[in-house]
């Protein structure tokens, strides 16, 4: 029995990257159905794929799932532009039954108003890229690469998965200083929108908490962290990591009970200019 959730929120999946978790992110959502799936940006690598990126069958496995979704639950998709999926510029807004393409969106739940947008916006506000944007495009490739050795022989071992990356933000002290002044400027954001809280993507953390009376929540990644947010019908929100799902189990898990949806309000808003110095996976 699958569970149910009101709305799911994933982000940065990197499709047509060797990095892109994309078996996991199928598995995933054939564990859960929802009323609301929400892609928040970077769901497709454009950038890699124009230069040394690949689209494989597991990456088509992806959107057949999404469709499933739609056919099967009725499920209502937003997919939400990203700054690597930045070609979707062409055709957004785009309506097209369950499936809606924009730029971000205002979401309503339970009394509450959430803005949602992938995040890339933040750097159009700061001047501080200068480490973020070295890690992105030499560092960070690197140590995806790294880890992925690292991990081979773990899982030999039979240890768990390590993220080397994110260790690697949470040491230095740049990183964590950007991280830091990137959630307390889309906290601002969300208050000046009028909003009790902010939903995000964009640098692969997973957050779930408060920031000066503001919910600041950021559904991870698909390359590494392999998380995602999740609404209940009571409107509490929750992060899902793959690596704590007992798929064994899956038959005891209890479905939760569904409740009338509130109405979505979508609102666009004009996009900001984009950095093209910024990470390949940022």
């Amino acid at each position: 029995m699958k569970t149910h959730f009101k709305t799911i929120v994933v982000s940065d999946i990197h499709l047509g990257t060797k990095g892109s978790k994309a078996k996991e992110i199928a598995r995933f959502l054939k564990q859960y159905s929802c009323e609301n799936l929400i892609l928040n940006g970077d769901i497709i690598d454009g950038w890699q794929l124009k230069k040394s990126g690949s689209w494989k069958r597991k990456h088509t496995r992806f959107f057949n799932r999404m469709l499933k979704m739609i056919d099967q639950d009725n499920t209502k998709v937003f997919y939400l532009r990203g700054n690597h999926d930045d070609f979707l510029d062409q055709i957004l807004p785009l309506q097209i039954g369950n499936l809606s393409i924009q730029a971000d969106m205002i979401y309503e739940s339970e009394g509450k108003k959430y803005f949602i947008t992938h995040g890339d916006i933040f750097d159009s506000i700061t001047t501080n890229l200068r480490w973020i944007a070295y890690l992105g495009d030499i560092g960070y490739t690197f140590l995806l690469w790294l880890n992925r050795q690292v991990n081979y022989h773990r899982r030999k071992r039979g240890l768990p998965y390590f993220s080397l990356s994110q260790y690697v933000k949470g040491k230095v002290k740049s990183a964590v200083s950007y991280i830091d002044q990137y959630e307390e400027e889309l906290a601002k954001m969300a208050l000046a929108k009028g909003c009790d809280g902010i939903i995000c993507g964009h640098i692969h953390k997973a957050e779930n908490r408060d920031i000066d009376g503001i919910h600041y929540m950021n559904s991870g990644d698909w390359v590494e962290t392999m998380s995602a947010l999740a609404e209940d019908h009571e409107g509490n929100w929750q992060l899902i990591y793959y690596s704590e799902i007992d798929f064994q189990k899956s038959a005891d898990i209890v479905e939760l009970p569904k409740t009338i949806e509130p109405e979505m309000k979508i609102v666009a808003f004009t996009k900001l200019d984009q950095n093209p110095g910024l990470s390949d996976f940022l």
